[in-house]
């Protein structure tokens, strides 16, 4: 579906919690954390870029940043040519945290290149499964890219050498709780650690606490403790980051809170709950268990709640 082409764009993206524990490259949330990326079109052929916030200092300001990447990835897509532009970045991700930065980034880049050529969904929107495929296909894995094209929770595959997803909405009892050390991992290094081959009954584990993870994100949160049992890949992981999985053990262990590995780690994620009504950080229940998260974190980590974002990747500022 093509709509008037406009000349700026601004877009939202989230940042993303993949495999949520058992869900390993499959499951994702998306969270109310948002990078943004303003890109204005040029009369001419070059390129500028601008980044503040989180990873600024770190990023390339040339055609190899990766909002960049992507959206010349999208255009070739299209079969049209990246033009010159002005990208101005504001970083409110975490890089190297394990709360998908790269997958905001690209997810970004490929929703602004479609809404500067005029392509949108069946409602107006971003066109969502053109910039899913694009952002999978560049990622990799779609477990963080799913989750910031389409928000809420969501299962991702490859069926038929497409990508698939399912989004679903996030019982509003839960509240996830984000524990982010100072320190950064690579996504690379961590999933070096992992073996080439899995033990079946660990398998059969994982695939029925997937399962059971569906149902208490989107209806039973008081499964979630045992929903969120990993037995594939957070513990050979540990070598690589010993405070993130010790803080999930002593987590789960002694405050019996469902804290997984967000992502590739090193940050923790708690989904914290209520029993009855909406979760708010300012209840009771929910103050009691983040007083238990920072009784265990220490100074050391920061401590964020936050409420998972339902929408995904926004265009909500087009300019003609």
């Amino acid at each position: 579906m093509t709509s008037p082409r406009p000349s700026q764009v601004t877009v939202r993206a989230p940042a993303t919690s993949a495999n949520l524990g058992p869900g390993f490259d499959t499951l994702g949330l998306a969270l109310n954390l948002h990078n943004e990326f303003e890109v204005a079109l040029r009369d001419d052929d070059l390129l500028t870029v601008r980044c503040e916030g989180e990873g600024a200092d770190g990023v390339p300001l040339d055609d190899n940043h990766l909002v960049v990447r992507a959206m010349r990835e999208a255009c070739e897509r299209a079969g049209e040519k990246l033009p010159g532009l002005d990208l101005s970045c504001v970083n409110r991700v975490p890089h190297a945290r394990g709360l998908g930065s790269s997958s905001s980034a690209i997810v970004g880049g490929i929703a602004a290149a479609a809404a500067l050529m005029g392509r949108t969904g069946p409602d107006g929107g971003p066109d969502r499964d053109w910039i899913y495929q694009i952002a999978a296909d560049m990622e990799g894995h779609p477990d963080n890219v799913a989750p910031c094209v389409f928000g809420g929770y969501t299962i991702a595959y490859r069926e038929n050498g497409r990508w698939g997803v399912l989004s679903l909405p996030v019982d509003e009892r839960i509240l996830p709780v984000l524990c982010v050390p100072g320190w950064t991992m690579s996504t690379e290094r961590a999933r070096g650690l992992l073996p080439e081959t899995v033990d079946h009954g660990d398998a059969s584990f994982n695939a029925g606490r997937a399962a059971l993870m569906t149902a208490a994100v989107c209806g039973h949160p008081e499964a979630l403790y045992e929903a969120t049992h990993d037995r594939l890949h957070e513990a050979f992981r540990a070598p690589a980051m010993p405070p993130t999985l010790e803080l999930v053990h002593d987590l789960r262990e002694h405050a019996r809170l469902p804290a997984v590995v967000s992502g590739a780690g090193p940050t923790v994620l708690v989904l914290c709950s209520t029993t009855t009504g909406a979760a708010d950080p300012r209840s009771p229940e929910i103050i009691r268990q983040i007083d238990l998260i920072r009784r265990r974190t220490g100074s050391d980590w920061g401590i964020h709640p936050l409420h998972a974002d339902p929408a995904g990747v926004r265009t909500p500022y087009p300019h003609s």
